[in-house]
C-alpha cells in the first residue's frame, strides 16, 4: 500500500490512515479521461487481473485491504459537467475533490443536505459516494443515497453505462445508481453522479445542555415530535449539543423554548465540522488497546434496554467512553471488547457494527458486521452478475468477495 501524505495527517481522523496513489501535480479544473479508465479496466477483466479503484485515499481506512497490486486511480477524471441551482441538481465526475464540489454549490448558497464527511482536503465526489457515509444532519436530511439521482459507471468488462438521470424519478428493477453508493467500489467503476442539491439554511443556532444520557434520549424523543427545527444532535459525557436551523423566527423560537447554552458561530461550525470529519477530542482519546466502533441502532431504542444489554455483554462503560449522534440512532463507542462481544451486543438491539479502527480485529476478519446467509447469498450473486471475474476491489467488504 502506497505511503501516507504526511501532509494530510493533521487533517484527517486520528484513525485513518490515508493511502494516496501515486503523486500527482494539482490538476487543471476539467478532465475527461473516461476513455483512457475504460481501457484500463477492460484489460484488466480481459487478463482476469484485479483493480484497486482509488482516490485521494481519504477513506481507505473504512474495509479491508483490498488484494490487488495494480491502481485505477480516478484523480485525473474531474470536474463539474452540468450545474443548475434553479432545477437544484448537479452533475460531476467522480476524481472532482468534493471541497470544490462544495465551494461551487456555495457560491449560489446551496450544499449537498447531508453534509458527507471528507477524513482529507483531497477527498473525492467518487470516493465519497463509494462510501455512503453522510454527516450529522443525516435523519432529517436524509442520507447521501438519498440525494444520488444518476451515475455513469464502467462496468467490469470496460463499458461505460449509465443510470438514472438528471431528475428524481421512479425506478423500476434494480436501482443501481444508488446501489453503488456504499459498495466501495466493488460492483463498478463510478465516473459520474448526478445529486441533487439544496438551499443552505437561513439561520442557524447551537445549543448546549448539561444532561445525562437517559435524559437527553428521552428529550430527543419527545421534541421528534414537535416542529422545532433540529438538524444536528450530538452527546458526550453528560453534554447534549444541539443545532436548529431553518427561518429566522422558527430558528429564535426554537433556542427560547430549549435553553441552555449558546454556541458563538465559531464555536458552533468547529463542533458540527469535527464532529463530521471525526476530530472531537473523542475519537483521539482512546486508549492505544481500544478500537473505534460504530453502532447503527434503531432510533426508538429503549434506554433501559440498551443498558440491560450493554451491562450483560460489556460491562461497566464509562460515559467518556461514548458519543451518541443522530438523536441516539448513530452510537460511538471506544471499547476493548472482542468483537464478537460488540457485534452481538448491535445485533440484540436490532442494529449493526462497524469497527472504524484498522488492525483491532483479526486480519482475516472483515471490520463489516458479518452478513446473515441469505444476505450474503444475494450479495454474492449480485456481485457474480456485475464483476464476474472478480477485478474491482477484491475482498474490500468481505475476503468472499
Amino acid at each position: 500500500m502506497p505511503e501516507p501524505d504526511d501532509s494530510l495527517q493533521d487533517q484527517v481522523p486520528s484513525h485513518a490512515e490515508c493511502a494516496t496513489p501515486a503523486a500527482a501535480s494539482q490538476p487543471p479544473q476539467q478532465q475527461d479521461a473516461s476513455e483512457a479508465l475504460r481501457v484500463q479496466v477492460r484489460a484488466a477483466h480481459e487478463a482476469k487481473r484485479p483493480l484497486r479503484i482509488a482516490g485521494s485515499g481519504s477513506k481507505a481506512f473504512l474495509g479491508r485491504e483490498v488484494a490487488a497490486a495494480e491502481v485505477l486511480d480516478m484523480r485525473a477524471h474531474h470536474g463539474i459537467t452540468h450545474y443548475d441551482p434553479v432545477e437544484l441538481m448537479v452533475s460531476v465526475r467522480a476524481g472532482t475533490p468534493l471541497a470544490t464540489l462544495e465551494a461551487v454549490l456555495a457560491e449560489q448558497g446551496q450544499h449537498l443536505s447531508c453534509e458527507p464527511p471528507h477524513f482529507g482536503p483531497a477527498a473525492t465526489v467518487g470516493g465519497t459516494l463509494a462510501s455512503g457515509l453522510s454527516g450529522p444532519r443525516r435523519p432529517w436530511s436524509g442520507s447521501l443515497r438519498d440525494l444520488v439521482l444518476g451515475t455513469r459507471i464502467i462496468s467490469a468488462d470496460g463499458k461505460a453505462l449509465r443510470f438514472g438521470g438528471e431528475v428524481m424519478k421512479n425506478v423500476a428493477g434494480y436501482d443501481l445508481s444508488r446501489l453503488m453508493c456504499g459498495a466501495q467500489g466493488t460492483l463498478g467503476v463510478i465516473s459520474e453522479v448526478s445529486l441533487k442539491v439544496m438551499p443552505r439554511p437561513v439561520a442557524s443556532e447551537s445549543l448546549c445542555l448539561e444532561l445525562s444520557l437517559a435524559e437527553a434520549l428521552t428529550r430527543l424523543n419527545a421534541w421528534g415530535r414537535t416542529p422545532l427545527p433540529i438538524t444536528a444532535t450530538s452527546w458526550h459525557d453528560g453534554r447534549l449539543t444541539l443545532r436548529l436551523e431553518g427561518g429566522e423566527r422558527s430558528v429564535q423560537a426554537g433556542c427560547e423554548q430549549l435553553g441552555g447554552e449558546v454556541l458563538t458561530t465559531d464555536q458552533a461550525t468547529a463542533h458540527w465540522t469535527e464532529l463530521r470529519e471525526q476530530r472531537l477530542p473523542f475519537f483521539s482519546a482512546r486508549a492505544p488497546h481500544q478500537a473505534l466502533w460504530r453502532l447503527s441502532l434503531p432510533l426508538a431504542l429503549d434506554h433501559l434496554e440498551w443498558q440491560a444489554a450493554v451491562s450483560e455483554l460489556l460491562g461497566p462503560v464509562d460515559d467518556a467512553d461514548l458519543l451518541c449522534d443522530w438523536a441516539g440512532a448513530q452510537r460511538w463507542l471506544a471499547s476493548d471488547a472482542p468483537a464478537q462481544r460488540i457485534r452481538s451486543l448491535a445485533s440484540r438491539l436490532g442494529g449493526h457494527a462497524i469497527c472504524y479502527t484498522p488492525g483491532t480485529v483479526a486480519a482475516e476478519d472483515s471490520p463489516l458486521m458479518p452478513l446473515a446467509a441469505p444476505n450474503a447469498r444475494y450479495h454474492l450473486q449480485l456481485k457474480q452478475q456485475l464483476d464476474p471475474h472478480g477485478i474491482l476491489n477484491p475482498g474490500r467488504l468481505y475476503a468472499e468477495m
